[in-house]
């Protein structure tokens, strides 16, 4: 830091409205959320067509989906040590570049093993784009600002499974499948430019050390559990040695990972956060929420093409109103979370959700679309009351120099979460399909469904094809379930906005030129 720079305690102090830096701040941040989450979602519509154009098995080509993840999954513990190591501003100008690599290469793919390859590449530096974005964010905000700015940071987050496979859908069908990578180039590139210029030059700590044996046992856990999530659906279930082999190793390595951070001095992820009852209650909250929501995200899009004979970009365009209610409600619920606290926010918006869940758990073969539509508004809304609430929640009571740990570990929570609510979903519908279509076993559940035969007598058709909605009825009954849960930690979540936490420790940070003088 050059000597004339002003030295402040951290960006936020004292400040409570959205002043240009922040602004501009959060921009950087969000077109960074749209370039990765739109990656996670863009890429299931194209799956047939890689394993048409590379001549291979659907069982091969869906390791450019699991290998993506398990990349994202052993890089997550890492980001919060590199951003102290290293400084947030460096760490996400590397994550992006890395993406942007990752993609390029991907677009270049040769083969289904290069394109495989090349996607894992691609997860490492996209599994450090939303920690570190969301720490910068969340360090520049201050406790006084976090809910606002995580409601509009947030609105990409929701809007990615939207927008994904609309996208990818067009991308697909009249252009190349190339271009579902090729279309992160020039918004990463923007992106680069913005944090450059944007983004405030922090220091790195240098005194901080890699916990390798933390790293040694958290990474390689995360990514044997969420290999084996992944083999659930295509092995026959949790009762495959494919699946709870990897499950159950990773099980081990994760809780040896727990002992050994409740006993080192700067562990890898700092658990002792666990320690305060909102970061408690948030998490866990985040956790059940990732479960059964992301989850029936799913089942709704599978609904709309088995059941209904959509086509992808159809199922992705009926998927609209949800996007509309988060956008409506995420920036508003994250201005009520500042003034009157996370509790009575999350509370109502998890309300919302099962309220909206409630009409997938009655469909059939011929639901009215306008309910369905009208129900996934309120989900949306509900979406948008509870997720990033929950989140600015656990941030609101840390300290500037707690957050980037925080975020890490908040981030392995919510996909782990979401894992393991859409595995254990899959299961639960290729069961029900199997059970009610006959000649179907577990494994060729959906595949049955999916191939219906259509030289049958009349009425026995439209009688297979109401089974197969009464299967995902009772999956979306799951979903619920887990939803109505997640009531339980919320109830301990703050319902008036908590003192500013004194931080004794904090980094200083240098204004960025561009926000030098704004109030």
């Amino acid at each position: 830091m050059s000597a004339n720079a002003p030295s402040i305690p951290g960006p936020s102090v004292g400040r409570t409205g959205m002043d240009r830096a922040l602004w501009l701040t959060a921009s950087v941040v969000i077109i960074g959320a749209v370039m990765s989450i739109l990656d996670t979602t863009i890429v299931n519509v194209a799956i047939n067509t890689l394993a048409e154009d590379f001549n291979t098995s659907l069982s091969t080509i869906q390791w450019v989906s699991t290998g993506y993840m398990l990349a994202l999954a052993t890089v997550i513990p890492l980001t919060g040590w590199a951003a102290d190591r290293f400084g947030t501003k460096r760490l996400y100008i590397v994550s992006i570049s890395l993406f942007l690599v990752g993609s390029a290469l991907s677009g270049m793919a040769w083969s289904a093993e290069s394109l495989i390859g090349f996607r894992v590449l691609q997860g490492l530096g996209g599994g450090m784009i939303m920690p570190a974005g969301m720490t910068i964010l969340t360090q520049a905000a201050g406790p006084q600002r976090v809910g606002r700015v995580m409601g509009i940071v947030g609105v990409p987050m929701l809007l990615g499974p939207i927008l994904g496979p609309i996208l990818g859908g067009w991308l697909v069908d009249d252009i190349s499948w190339r271009w579902i990578f090729y279309v992160n180039i020039p918004i990463g590139l923007v992106a680069l430019v913005m944090a450059f210029r944007i983004l405030p030059k922090d220091v790195p700590q240098h005194s901080q050390i890699l916990d390798w044996r933390g790293l040694l046992l958290l990474s390689p856990g995360l990514a044997a559990f969420v290999f084996g999530l992944g083999e659930v659906a295509t092995d026959g279930g949790f009762t495959a040695t494919e699946t709870w082999v990897p499950m159950l190793i990773g099980v081990v390595l994760v809780a040896a990972f727990v002992r050994h951070a409740l006993r080192a001095t700067q562990p890898l992820i700092e658990l002792r956060l666990f320690k305060n009852r909102t970061f408690t209650a948030a998490s866990t909250t985040t956790f059940l929420f990732g479960a059964g929501f992301f989850g029936s995200m799913l089942l709704i899009p599978l609904y709309y093409q088995v059941v209904r004979g959509q086509s992808a970009l159809h199922a992705g365009l009926l998927l609209a109103p949800q996007g509309l209610g988060a956008m409506i409600a995420m920036p508003i619920a994250g201005r009520l979370t500042d003034k009157t606290g996370a509790g009575k926010i999350v509370l109502s918006g998890l309300g919302m959700i099962l309220v909206g869940m409630l009409m997938f758990t009655q469909v059939s073969a011929d639901s009215s679309y306008v309910l369905l539509g009208a129900s996934q508004f309120v989900l949306g809304l509900g979406m948008g009351a509870t997720m990033m609430p929950a989140m600015s929640a656990a941030y609101q009571t840390l300290t500037h120099s707690e957050v980037p740990r925080a975020t890490s570990a908040i981030n392995i929570i919510q996909r782990v979460g979401g894992a393991i609510g859409t595995a254990a979903l899959s299961v639960v519908l290729t069961h029900q399909l199997a059970d009610r279509l006959p000649g179907a076993g577990n494994e060729g559940g959906l595949a049955a469904a999916q191939n219906l035969p259509t030289n049958v007598a009349p009425g026995v058709r439209e009688t297979l094809v109401g089974e197969v909605a009464a299967a995902f009825g009772h999956t979306f009954w799951w979903s619920f379930g887990i939803l109505a849960l997640a009531f339980i930690p919320a109830l301990f979540l703050p319902r008036h906005v908590p003192p500013p936490p004194v931080d004794v420790a904090g980094p200083t940070v240098e204004e960025p030129p561009v926000a030098a003088g704004i109030a």
